[in-house]
């Protein structure tokens, strides 16, 4: 069975601002030139609420080349509906225009946290910028309580977009942990989404809570990492699926090839990968311990 070769913790937030205190969250890579790639992450600021930061790295010599000390993107006003946070997914392209999308967070006083999708447009410097003041996928019929982690690829099987993106069925499965499953859409355009419903299968008990899906394609298959939540109290763990045609995966938790380290940054918990290639090779960027308090490592695909 192929794993991942853990190469080290690459960044750990210095909290040199103030909406940017502590975690590295959800990394996201753009590549910039040669082995370097610019690393959009979510940081935190004293109130837990997440901004978008970034560092630049090199992928080869596994160092930090820059970081910026400003965020690129700071959690939205009351009342909006990122107004507690910002979580990165991942960018995609339409007719020239790269976009970012995100989790928004909401933390309503005497309510449960929720989420919606916003979108942001990646400028040609790389800046970011909100591409509307509502949700670009909110709750609906078919998602009715909380939406995250939108992951989108432009695939000619289907001519036009596919989206995985996470879904609350209900905060309480009955062992005390949410229901949050893997759902799929699909769009001609990349701005209108049709919702198709579950894609990853769940087991209660045993992978219940999944977010943030990675999705690689080799062949004609379909590879994707996330996070997940047995529902028996364990922390996150990185799970793993795949499809042959993009529409029926198969749960292969056993074979996601990376767990936690012994000691350290990753211990007790990995979670939010992000998959990429590079120079022939898969590498993912991936959290440990705390949710991205710990910063993010890196790990090679053997």
């Amino acid at each position: 069975m192929k794993c991942w070769h853990k190469l080290g913790q690459l960044y750990v937030p210095s909290g040199i601002h103030p909406k940017l205190r502590s975690h590295a969250a959800n990394p996201l890579p753009v590549h910039l030139k040669d082995d370097v790639y610019r690393v959009f992450f979510s940081g935190r600021d004293e109130q837990n609420r997440s901004s978008v930061g970034a560092v630049d790295i090199d992928i080869e010599k596994r160092v930090v080349v820059a970081e910026h000390e400003a965020p690129f993107i700071e959690n939205g006003p009351a009342g909006s509906f990122y107004e507690a946070g910002i979580s990165i997914g991942n960018c995609y392209t339409v007719d020239d225009q790269r976009y970012m999308l995100f989790m928004g967070w909401q933390n309503p006083p005497g309510g449960h946290w929720r989420g919606d999708i916003g979108r942001l447009r990646v400028t040609p410097s790389l800046a970011l910028e909100l591409d509307m003041d509502g949700p670009f996928m909110g709750a609906d019929e078919i998602d009715r309580v909380s939406l995250s982690y939108p992951w989108v690829e432009q695939c000619e099987d289907v001519s036009g977009f596919l989206m995985w993106y996470g879904s609350t069925v209900d905060w309480d499965a009955g062992n005390g942990e949410m229901l949050h499953v893997i759902k799929s859409a699909v769009s001609k355009d990349g701005h209108i989404w049709q919702r198709s419903g579950i894609a990853v299968p769940y087991q209660l008990g045993h992978a219940q809570a999944f977010s943030r899906p990675t999705v690689m394609r080799e062949g004609g298959t379909y590879h994707m990492w996330f996070s997940y939540r047995s529902g028996l109290g364990e922390p996150y763990r990185i799970g793993y699926a795949t499809c042959d045609d993009s529409k029926i995966w198969e749960l292969k938790l056993q074979e996601a090839g990376i767990g936690i380290s012994s000691s350290g940054w990753d211990s007790d918990m990995i979670e939010y990968p992000f998959v990429l290639a590079h120079n022939g090779r898969w590498y993912m960027l991936y959290n440990g311990n705390g949710f991205g308090k710990t910063g993010f490592g890196l790990a090679i695909y053997d």
